[in-house]
């Protein structure tokens, strides 16, 4: 017997969250997701962390607080919508 789409994806909504993640990776890697592009990606991504981190432990970047950053942005939207 075969499932319609909407069957499959009501009984797969009806799933807890984790098995949920799991059947959707199981389906990307089922659509030709290539192993070498996501080592690739992978890869890439943890270089970029390591460069990020290294910046902030050799003190070349400045942590700014996340109340600071909305304050700037809140006064930037404000800013503009007066001008």
């Amino acid at each position: 017997m075969q499932h319609t789409y909407e069957e499959v994806r009501q009984i797969a909504c009806e799933l807890p969250e984790e098995q949920r993640i799991q059947l959707a990776d199981s389906l990307w890697e089922s659509v030709g997701a290539d192993a070498d592009v996501a080592a690739a990606i992978e890869a890439a991504w943890d270089g970029e962390i390591k460069r990020r981190l290294d910046e902030i432990d050799s003190g070349f970047v400045e942590l700014v607080p996340l109340e600071d950053v909305l304050a700037r942005m809140d006064a930037r939207i404000l800013a503009r919508q007066r001008g």
